[in-house]
């Protein structure tokens, strides 16, 4: 699936990369650029993160904008389940009858951070779940 990438999320892929030494396969540019979800390749997050978070913290400054970092995957369930970190997944099943839907389990108490302030966190999941895997809607079961 080739996912287009518009020109401003290029120019913060560009940015990170320089910063980090990490390059995002993917960005989501929310609220006028005030939010950035940058999708990472499976195994990077710990260096893109830096110790005690100082790297993704320089990131923030350097871009004036709040940033979130999600982890690549192999599959559509895994991938799903670490677009809703940190909340506590404890399975994802795909079902495809017509709609894709991507049903995720979560532990109760971690509800709330799967949905997000405002929903943003399932929202972020279900933008990058059609965009990674053709996902249409990401559903908490």
């Amino acid at each position: 699936m080739r996912v287009e990438i518009t020109d401003e999320a290029r120019r913060y892929i560009g940015t990170f990369d320089d910063l980090v030494g990490v390059a995002p396969l993917d960005c989501l540019v929310f609220d006028g650029g005030d939010r950035l979800v940058f999708l990472l390749p499976a195994g990077e997050m710990s260096e893109a993160i830096g110790p005690g978070g100082r790297t993704v913290d320089r990131v923030e400054d350097r871009l004036g904008a709040s940033v979130e970092l999600v982890e690549d995957a192999d599959t559509p369930e895994a991938f799903v389940a670490n677009a809703l970190a940190p909340a506590a997944v404890r399975g994802v099943t795909v079902s495809d009858q017509g709609d894709t839907v991507a049903y995720v389990e979560v532990i109760d108490a971690d509800r709330g951070v799967a949905i997000g302030t405002d929903g943003r966190n399932i929202e972020t999941a279900r933008t990058l779940a059609e965009r990674h895997f053709d996902i249409d809607d990401v559903q908490l079961a």
